[in-house]
């Protein structure tokens, strides 16, 4: 499993230009470990939010090690070291370090898990497998979709195992689900649906200034191209700025996302043309992503997948954050129950179990890693960037989108009457429920964007513009490589 002394090298080489100093150690890169009771140690990226249930997961698991965590942020660090001090049995050992590149100097290291904001995930998985290490990665895997293709060659080149945080890959029954639908059990699917429909607040506004002393600000942004400081990036409402977040769509989205193009023909990758439309409404705040929002992208074999965000809350919200299934036939599946055409009675969905690698997102990552074998992965390299090159499409177009008056007619679906029927239901609720008045308030509404699936890029009208943002900027230090040179 050893990675060789020419991967790091080469990692090494890559990130030299980078603003902290390099040790070289002139060992091997890790990757060492085989059997289960060998020891495997990781190190958590990100530790304030999700990263503590990386810690929480991976520390329960056998012969596991916490090696390090890290972050930019020192009293951060400091609370969650001495939290850890105080639940470790016996000796202590984690170390706790600002910036990762100190880990991925270490041999003794074999994987990192990166929980960090989103615009480092491509770059961290980037560098983890080009020093030997394997990666579990939160979702989204990338920030934008050229790095999520970096990502898939960094994985290609050096055979790490990367694994997406996409835990419903760990689903037993979601796989089986998948295997039935793809096998034709219920008939062909036509459209598969995700919600992300949980309730937000409003953000307000933070003046900008400097970062306090405690915060590396120049780590904490890395990649991203940020002019200025405020307090509304540190340390959550960064998800709702382009820079450095995606929204809701593939935030807590991801995961429905995900689920949503898991259950399309396995022969299918990208779509060949997505759009979305919707708005930040009533909040009047400093963030940049829509809280509603209705998306849709057609592909290549005419199945569709569609997306819902709905985070105003409002007098009797219904929050849903789940997957629904519609197929040919007029049959369809939603909250586990199978509709046949015309029929309101629903049956409930019985099928077997799928393939999934045992233990849960925790333990299939170790395991996977423990057996080198990157296609264990629940939730691979490949189906990480697929799944989120939907959502950063749909985002796209509505980053290109137009103001048009509030009311039915602002979709653009022409003769799709399902689209205009699913359009219609977030509609009447932002009308009726959140109480948005017809034609005093207004939607984005983005164009029709054409995609290659095969090059990545778009075409036809819009593709400037659109391929304008398959790729951020990235600052000096920080740069995500071309796929070429990964």
């Amino acid at each position: 499993m050893k990675q060789p002394t020419s991967s790091r090298r080469h990692f090494l080489k890559l990130t030299a230009g980078a603003s902290a100093p390099l040790i070289l150690c002139g060992t091997k890169a890790s990757g060492t470990v085989n059997g289960a009771n060998e020891r495997f140690r990781i190190a958590v990226a990100g530790v304030r939010g999700r990263g503590k249930s990386h810690i929480g997961g991976f520390g329960k698991l056998k012969n596991v090690e916490v090696a390090y965590i890290v972050d930019p942020d020192q009293n951060v660090l400091d609370e969650r070291l001495k939290k850890m001090e105080s639940e470790a049995e016996g000796k202590f050992t984690t170390k706790g370090v600002s910036d990762l590149r100190r880990v991925l100097e270490d041999p003794t290291v074999d994987a990192i898990s990166v929980a960090t904001p989103n615009h480092w995930h491509s770059l961290m998985t980037i560098w983890g497998a080009q020093a030997g290490k394997h990666v579990y990665v939160e979702k989204p895997m990338s920030h934008d979709v050229i790095e999520g293709r970096v990502a898939v060659e960094a994985q290609k080149k050096y055979g790490v195992v990367i694994q997406h945080g996409t835990q419903r890959r760990s689903s037993a029954s979601i796989a089986g689900l998948h295997e039935a639908i793809q096998a034709g059990k219920f008939g062909k699917l036509k459209i598969s649906y995700g919600y992300c429909c949980k309730p937000r607040g409003s953000i307000g506004f933070e003046p900008t200034g400097k970062p306090p002393a405690h915060l590396d600000w120049d780590l904490w942004k890395g990649p991203a191209v940020i002019d200025q400081y405020h307090a509304n990036y540190v340390h959550y409402d960064w998800h709702w700025f382009w820079k450095t977040g995606n929204g809701d769509l593939n935030n807590q989205g991801t995961h429905q996302l995900d689920v949503a193009r898991w259950a399309i023909d396995t022969d299918q990758t990208h779509p060949v043309r997505v759009m979305a439309l919707g708005g930040r409404f009533q909040w009047q705040d400093q963030g940049e992503t829509p809280n509603t929002m209705f998306g849709l992208a057609e592909y290549p074999n005419g199945q569709y997948c569609l997306f819902n965000v709905r985070n105003v809350n409002y007098e009797g919200y219904e929050r849903q954050v789940e997957n629904e299934y519609y197929f040919e036939d007029g049959g369809k599946i939603i909250r586990g129950k199978y509709y046949a055409k015309g029929s309101t009675k629903g049956e409930d969905v019985s099928v077997p179990e799928g393939k999934v690698t045992p233990g849960g997102n925790w333990g299939s990552f170790v395991a996977a890693c423990r057996e080198r074998r990157p296609e264990m992965a629940n939730g691979n390299v490949y189906d990480a960037h697929y799944g989120c090159v939907l959502g950063h499409l749909m985002n796209n177009s509505y980053r290109l989108g137009k103001k048009v008056p509030f009311n039915a007619k602002a979709g653009r679906f022409g003769d799709d009457q399902e689209a205009h029927e699913h359009f219609m239901k977030l509609h009447e609720i932002m009308r009726d429920g959140v109480g948005i008045p017809e034609n005093e308030a207004e939607y984005t509404v983005g164009p029709w964007l054409t995609f290659d699936p095969k090059t990545e890029r778009h075409t036809g009208e819009f593709a400037a513009e659109a391929n304008a943002l398959l790729q951020d900027p990235n600052n000096p230090g920080f740069e995500v490589p071309d796929p070429s040179k990964v």
